[in-house]
């Protein structure tokens, strides 16, 4: 069974993780920020999608589009018309639901009376320039994709690509949820890592099954366990209007089976809009066949907060040791946020400080690297593992003659005696994959 969300939220504001947003004046429905520790996590879980699509591949460009755009792209993209939720208001307590969400037809939280539904839009508007009429309205992106649409291209002529490519971005994205919650799973503001894979129609097919694959086995990489995802095919009555097919990765969350990430065969909805609605010739010409064709689109999209929700749910465990609870974030030792801890078994002996100090200075330039002495050396264990962190180093007063440190393993609580010459590359056989 999964671990409760409580347990997750609490962890992460104790141990620095994630906080709540402007929490000293009462907080900002569902938006957090990442605390010192969940920013190494998140940036980590990023960094590893972006090597994986990007920098181990010889088909893929990246991208970093802005986050405002030309307000004409969200009526070519079906944004304006169609980017909405059903929304009821109940006429007694006056909270607002998914109408989508009710099974009766009464408020589920005082049983008043609920308004009519109304279509509500997701996209959150705000004004550019000084004049806030019509004129000036532009949207903050509901989705990056876009933005790749958009250059699809500026990037094939000025790399040169033939088909089939891929374009990758991470960026933030804002949706006006109605009922966000379930901690970071939904918010009004949240960060995308989005491929958008162009093809020859006719094979997109065998590139979509393709990429339902690699995306399905990267979690597993990383460390989720197989167990705890799924594949869910979408049926004919929830694809999106312009999916030929879709399948979501799920995982067992806390609240239960939920989408992690999506993928999608988009068809040549998108370019084939974006070039009625600007008039520019977004063709794709093949030099080998000379054929000339829009490109279909398989587009894997993640969300950076949910799958390092993901990471954090799936590590987190709990066991005995003498009696006492010992809490472990089991992460994959590249995923976590530090990598080593140099800890001073007496914090009054001032060669032994030194030398800890000495050591972590040296490792700060490979590895993420901490020194800690505010605790005894069981708390200070105890700390690192509720955090994740791999491998911890205690110097000891024997390290002063013998020229040696203890290490030891977060997982297996085993430790090793190594000689600080040696440690660096040490630890670079454990951390590096």
């Amino acid at each position: 069974m999964p671990v409760e969300m409580e347990k997750i939220v609490s962890l992460c504001k104790r141990r620095g993780i994630i906080f709540q947003n402007s929490e000293i004046y009462g907080g900002l429905g569902s938006t957090w920020d990442y605390g010192p520790l969940g920013v190494e996590l998140k940036r980590n879980v990023k960094d590893l999608w972006w090597r994986s699509v990007v920098r181990e591949r010889d088909d893929m460009e990246g991208l970093d589009a802005a986050i405002l755009m030309h307000p004409t792209t969200w009526v070519a993209s079906g944004h304006v018309e169609s980017f909405t939720d059903p929304l009821v208001d109940c006429k007694k307590c006056k909270k607002r639901f998914r109408a989508d969400d009710l099974e009766g037809e009464s408020c589920p939280e005082c049983n008043g009376e609920l308004t009519e539904m109304r279509r509500f839009n997701l996209m959150f508007k705000t004004f550019m320039g000084p004049v806030e009429d019509e004129g000036a309205i532009v949207y903050l992106r509901p989705e990056t994709a876009q933005g790749i649409f958009a250059n699809f291209s500026n990037i094939q002529k000025a790399m040169r690509r033939k088909l089939p490519f891929g374009i990758a971005q991470i960026g933030k994205a804002f949706r006006n949820e109605i009922t966000p919650g379930n901690f970071t799973f939904r918010t009004r503001e949240f960060e995308q890592m989005e491929i958008e894979y162009f093809v020859k129609p006719g094979t997109d097919q065998e590139w979509y099954d393709y990429w339902v694959r690699e995306r399905f086995d990267w979690y597993i990489k990383w460390g989720i366990k197989p167990e705890n995802l799924r594949l869910r095919e979408h049926g004919k009555d929830e694809l999106a209007h312009y999916a030929k097919s879709c399948h979501d990765v799920e995982y067992l969350f806390p609240m239960g089976w939920s989408e992690l990430e999506g993928i999608a065969n988009r068809t040549d909805f998108d370019l084939r809009q974006h070039e009625k609605y600007s008039g520019r010739d977004l063709h794709y010409f093949d030099e080998v066949t000379k054929e000339q064709y829009i490109p279909y689109v398989i587009e894997p999209s993640a969300g950076a907060d949910r799958a390092t929700l993901a990471f954090l749910v799936d590590a987190y465990r709990e066991e005995k040791v003498k009696g006492e609870k010992r809490v472990i974030l089991s992460l994959h030792r590249e995923m976590a946020p530090i990598k080593v801890a140099v800890l001073p078994l007496l914090r009054n002996r001032p060669e032994i400080v030194e030398m800890a100090r000495r050591i972590a200075g040296d490792l700060r330039g490979h590895f993420k690297t901490v020194y800690d002495d505010t605790g005894s050396i069981g708390r200070l264990y105890r700390r690192q593992d509720e955090i994740g962190t791999p491998y911890c180093i205690t110097v000891d007063v024997q390290s002063l003659t013998d020229k040696k440190v203890t290490v030891r393993d977060r997982d297996s609580m085993e430790q090793d005696r190594i000689p600080i010459e040696r440690l660096r590359e040490y630890l670079l056989g454990k951390l590096i994959q």
